[in-house]
């Protein structure tokens, strides 16, 4: 597998994403339904949405893992939260180090949501190759 980010503009260099990511050469591509801070029994979080991005990621890399892909092929990443200002205010001392751990140059969307199920407040839906 083969992966090129693409990024026109330099605002984008600030993003911790790409506006496009080519990949060729692709033996396999895993479609993630949206993670989000449910425990092993399907409970959703009742905690703030920085706790609840720390178990969203955490159940992501499980499912990516389990699945035989690595997170550092993640090509496509989109964010569902029920505040943009809380994710921006809160989170991104989660969500940057986990982007950078991987090293992942994703085309991502960020979409500010009504609601979500139940008590939960972030979500994380990926599109991963190998």
């Amino acid at each position: 597998m083969e992966k090129r980010a693409i990024d026109p503009w330099k605002w984008g260099e600030q993003t911790n994403s790409a506006q496009a990511v080519e990949v060729t050469n692709v033996t396999g591509t895993l479609y993630c339904s949206g993670q989000a801070a449910l425990d092993e029994n399907g409970i959703p979080s009742n905690a703030d949405m920085r706790t609840q991005l720390v178990q969203t990621i955490q159940n992501l890399e499980q499912l990516i893992n389990e699945s035989g892909y690595d997170c550092k092929n993640i090509v496509r990443l989109n964010i569902y939260t029920t505040s943009t200002q809380d994710f921006f205010t809160t989170c991104m001392d989660v969500y940057v180090p986990f982007i950078q751990k991987y090293g992942i140059k994703q085309a991502m969307t960020l979409l500010e949501v009504k609601g979500l199920f139940a008590t939960l407040t972030v979500e994380l839906e990926a599109t991963v190759v190998k």
